[in-house]
């Protein structure tokens, strides 16, 4: 890749100027000129975007011209908000990841709340109820020796596996294609053998990319293949498990319950109030929700900005990106 001029401009979105990315140019070693604009602004936008060399943005669906950009950097792992078409065959797409330790620390978390009831507890005992104790019962689970089965194995499922193993737990996964087990997963399957971990799971996380073929991949189908006693995780995308049949999986008690971070309705960056799925989902009893935090922990901001900004510093100086989706061309 040929070096290019100073003065390099970089595009940031208002709606994402809310501190996420404020640490980038404490990481920056080359000359960069930074420009907030309101993407929804049809005026003041195409024309930043004319002579910008980078924009920083989870989503694409513009097609004003952008001559000068040579890279699309993702605040996110995710590319399921780019439309591909759209993007000029001349850019880089390059994303970030960073988020996985939380994550995983979060599904740890979760079962654990699920296996002892901690919360549960802590209610009866202020009511001076001793309900779990060893004086009246009833006893709670342990997770050693439990089976979690994680749907992706990439850098979330790695990480998940790797603590879930020091629980003792045996651990399965399944990816687009077989892997070789490693020192946390006792096999890794291609996604044909879905079914037979879908049985022997008794917790099940999704941690898979949102594509074509995952969209609604796990389905009434898959619920109705699973122990009555699982429990579903969801930290991917809403959209990988059917919202219909999630719903009637946990209400009807098709299985035991379900940690869910990520949803099918969302707010628009910046707001707080938005119903996060067509069904009311917060009526039932077997379900944690949470608003798609499972990653975003204090470290994250400082990771994420220092691998946005290596990028740009490599863009400047004419070296190979990191972290390439796709690979634009001059």
């Amino acid at each position: 890749m040929q070096g290019f001029c100073d003065d390099m401009k970089l595009i940031i979105k208002k709606s994402d100027n809310d501190g996420r990315l404020a640490l980038v140019d404490r990481y920056l070693d080359t000359d960069w000129r930074m420009e907030v604009v309101d993407e929804y602004d049809d005026i003041a936008f195409p024309r930043a975007l004319a002579d910008a060399d980078a924009i920083v943005s989870m989503n694409w669906h513009w097609s004003f011209p952008a001559l000068k950009l040579k890279l699309l950097h993702l605040p996110g792992a995710g590319v399921d908000g780019i439309e591909f078409d759209k993007v000029p065959a001349t850019v880089s797409v390059c994303n970030v990841y960073g988020h996985d330790i939380g994550i995983a620390e979060y599904v740890m978390a979760g079962i654990l709340e699920f296996t002892i009831g901690l919360m549960a507890m802590d209610r009866a005992l202020r009511q001076d109820r001793w309900t779990g104790s060893y004086v009246c019962g009833p006893r709670h689970g342990e997770l050693f020796g439990q089976t979690i089965g994680i749907v992706g194995y990439g850098r979330i499922g790695r990480e998940v596996a790797r603590r879930a193993r020091a629980f003792g737990m045996r651990v399965i996964a399944c990816s687009r294609s077989a892997k070789n087990s490693d020192e946390f997963a006792e096999r890794v399957d291609a996604m044909n053998h879905f079914d037979r971990l879908l049985g022997e799971a008794d917790f099940i996380v999704v941690a898979a990319p949102l594509t074509e073929t995952t969209h609604g991949f796990i389905n009434e189908s898959a619920f109705a293949k699973m122990k009555t006693s699982a429990v579903v995780v969801n930290v991917a995308r809403g959209a990988i498990i059917d919202e219909p049949a999630l719903y009637q999986a946990l209400k009807s008690k098709r299985i035991a319950g379900a940690l869910i971070d990520t949803w099918y309705k969302y707010p628009r960056q910046g707001d707080d109030h938005q119903k996060p799925a067509s069904l009311p989902f917060h009526e039932l009893d077997n379900l944690i929700m949470t608003p798609h935090a499972s990653g975003w922990t204090h470290n994250l901001t400082s990771r994420r900005c220092q691998s946005i900004a290596d990028n740009l510093n490599r863009l400047a100086r004419g070296e190979a990106l990191i972290n390439v989706v796709t690979q634009g061309y001059t």
